[in-house]
């Protein structure tokens, strides 16, 4: 029995979880963090069982909580609030940043589906979805004086696509103030016990 607990710990420590496959991280930079608290050795680490939900990282890495200068992150009551404030009065939307094929299986209610790679500088319509935002066009330069206000979201605290999505809006010189991160996402929203919707 010891010997294969050894093995186990061996097989960890080498990065080699199960047969062969890379260790799940925190962060793409951070594996682990150990340290001494009040004379006691404490490690920080992800589950490596993919079958208790442990996803690799990338792509599902731990999100900060705060992804960008300004922008403000939110809990379920902010979000049910800018719903019902904001969004219901023509001001704001609700943005699932994840894929469609992904949106499809149910959403917020009241949210909207703009993936993160149709924000990304590249994608030759990323004007239309700035116009469509509110955004003004004048001689290369964006005025978002008239801009909605947008609260974001995707599958959660290991999903970095409204982190992108957001990077993306910034990279256009959408107002920070004009933009709100819902880290927790569908994930944390089902959790608990809050409906969704199918579009």
């Amino acid at each position: 029995m010891r010997m294969i607990a050894v093995a186990i710990a061996a097989a960890y420590a080498t990065g080699v979880a199960g047969l062969g496959a890379e260790p799940i991280r925190i962060t793409e930079d951070m594996l682990s963090k150990s340290f001494d608290l009040k004379g006691e050795a404490i490690t920080i680490e992800r589950t490596q069982d993919e079958a208790a939900g442990a996803q690799n990282c990338p792509p599902a890495c731990i999100q900060p909580a705060y992804v960008a200068e300004g922008v403000e992150t939110v809990g379920e009551l902010e979000v049910i609030a800018f719903l019902e404030n904001t969004v219901a009065s023509g001001k704001g939307l609700l943005l699932d940043s994840r894929m469609p094929d992904v949106f499809i299986n149910g959403t917020i209610p009241g949210a909207v589906n703009v993936p993160y790679t149709t924000l990304d500088p590249e994608n030759p319509y990323r004007k239309d979805i700035l116009k469509a935002l509110g955004a003004k066009e004048n001689g290369g330069n964006w005025n978002f004086d008239g801009a909605m206000e947008l609260t974001l979201f995707c599958a959660g605290p290991g999903c970095d696509q409204t982190a992108k999505s957001i990077a993306s809006l910034s990279s256009a010189g959408y107002p920070a103030e004009k933009l709100h991160y819902y880290r927790g996402g569908i994930q944390v929203w089902q959790m608990l016990g809050l409906n969704v919707a199918q579009p």
